[in-house]
Order: structure tokens, then C-alpha cells, then sequence
């Protein structure tokens, strides 16, 4: 009996030697991974005139990795847009700024991470926000060119919360009018989607020397959509100034 009663002692001693194996004992090294931007948010703005692009004005956007720290030296700092771009990533050792551009439109969970010399990795995810704003402009027309917008993102991530139109339509007198008096015109403003549906439509009248303004919030951003202006009466030439912004969740 007592021969028994070791037996059971020594499997106990062993089997406490064989949790502490199993366990990680070990102490590991951290990283405390700060990132700071200025903003999380933006606006792309796209330019036209006379339905050709002009230019175009992207969202650039600092991440700051000056305050991380770590028990070893940081090798790395990355960011990730998450959106089949390779991540950008600079050398710890000579700085710690990491400045993303971005081109398209949409909610990004941007992945942040610094890598040490053992190659331990830390990660954050950061939601940055890149919201659309189309201008338009065409002048002395007498056939205004359709303005095609897609609110679909590019990266994949959510819709946008509401597309904004605002728009400004100019009947201008002209020198050579004056005194024999200019001519009202008629339009019709419409915003089209793909199965060539009429969402939404404003018909105005607008005296010679006079203008009119559309604006309108749109909530179906799941479709290409076009603006469109027709003329219903006159022949006087107009000036149109579209301003289209698309719009995601704050």
C-alpha cells in the first residue's frame, strides 16, 4: 500500500513538470503601435469642361509612427490600403511617416504594422474615408453632354450613404441682344439609372439673363447613373454647372 502511494506522489511531480512545458513561460517582446493621422477623411474632386476631364485632385493622407514603441528595434512601419495595391513601407530606422495616396472613392480599413528585428509583427486597422466630388462645366451650349457617375466603390468596401446633385443652368444674354429682347428656354434636369429609369426630374423655365438651380439628394448609390439636361422650348444657348458629390457614412 505504501509502495502505491509514491507511485501516485512521483505522477503527480510529473505531470506538474509537464504543465509548466506546455505552457509559454516564455516573456515576449511587445510593440506598442501608435499611428496618428491629421484626418481620416477626404474628398477626390474631379474636373470637366465641356464633358472632357481637366483635371483630377486625389486624397493624400499621413500616418505618423513616431510615438510606437518596442522592447527591440523596429525595422519596418507599413500600411496596407486593403484594396490589392502593394503596401507601402518604409525603413523605421530612418522614418517614420508613411504618406498614402488615394484615388478612388470609398471606406478603406487601412491595416497599419511595424516589424522588429525578431519579426514580430503588429497590426491596427484604421477606417479612412474618401468621399467624390464631381465638377461640370460647360458653357454656350445648345446640347448638353451627358455626365455619367458611378457610385460604386472600387476596393470593394461599402456603398456610399447618398449621392448630392447641385446644379446651376444660366440662360446668358448676349450683347447683340440687347433691345431686341432674348428668349426664355425650357429644360428638363433628369437622373437616369441603368435600366434607363427616370429617378428623379426638375422642369424649369428660365428667362433670358436669369438661371435656375437644381439641388436633390439621391439615395440609390448602387447604380451607374447619368444627369442629364434636355431642352423642352427655345433655342438660346446655356451654361451649365453641375456639382455631384457622392457621400459615405460619417
Amino acid at each position: 500500500m505504501k509502495q502505491s502511494k509514491n507511485i501516485w506522489v512521483l505522477f503527480l511531480l510529473l505531470s506538474s513538470s509537464l504543465i509548466g512545458c506546455l505552457s509559454d513561460d516564455r516573456s515576449e517582446t511587445a510593440i506598442s503601435l501608435v499611428v496618428n493621422t491629421e484626418t481620416d477623411n477626404g474628398t477626390l474632386v474631379e474636373s470637366y469642361s465641356n464633358g472632357e476631364k481637366i483635371s483630377t485632385t486625389n486624397v493624400s493622407i499621413d500616418f505618423d509612427f513616431s510615438q510606437t514603441s518596442a522592447d527591440n528595434k523596429i525595422i519596418t512601419y507599413g500600411i496596407d490600403t486593403m484594396d490589392g495595391r502593394t503596401p507601402v513601407t518604409v525603413n523605421a530606422n530612418t522614418n517614420s511617416i508613411i504618406r498614402v495616396e488615394f484615388y478612388n472613392h470609398g471606406i478603406y480599413n487601412v491595416s497599419a504594422y511595424a516589424i522588429d528585428e525578431d519579426n514580430l509583427q503588429q497590426h491596427m486597422t484604421i477606417i479612412i474615408r474618401i468621399d467624390l466630388r464631381i465638377e461640370w462645366v460647360e458653357s454656350n451650349t445648345h446640347d448638353p453632354k451627358t455626365l455619367t457617375f458611378d457610385p460604386n466603390p472600387v476596393n470593394g468596401g461599402p456603398n456610399p450613404k447618398m449621392i448630392e446633385v447641385n446644379s446651376v443652368v444660366e440662360n446668358p444674354s448676349l450683347i447683340e441682344d440687347i433691345g431686341n429682347g432674348g428668349q426664355s428656354v425650357q429644360i428638363t434636369w433628369n437622373i437616369i439609372d441603368e435600366q434607363n429609369d427616370v429617378c428623379q426630374k426638375k422642369t424649369t423655365q428660365i428667362e433670358d439673363g436669369d438661371s435656375d438651380n437644381w439641388h436633390t439628394i439621391h439615395f440609390n448609390t448602387f447604380q451607374v447613373h447619368e444627369l442629364t439636361i434636355t431642352y423642352d422650348d427655345g433655342q438660346d444657348n446655356i451654361n451649365v454647372n453641375h456639382s455631384i458629390a457622392i457621400i459615405y457614412e460619417n
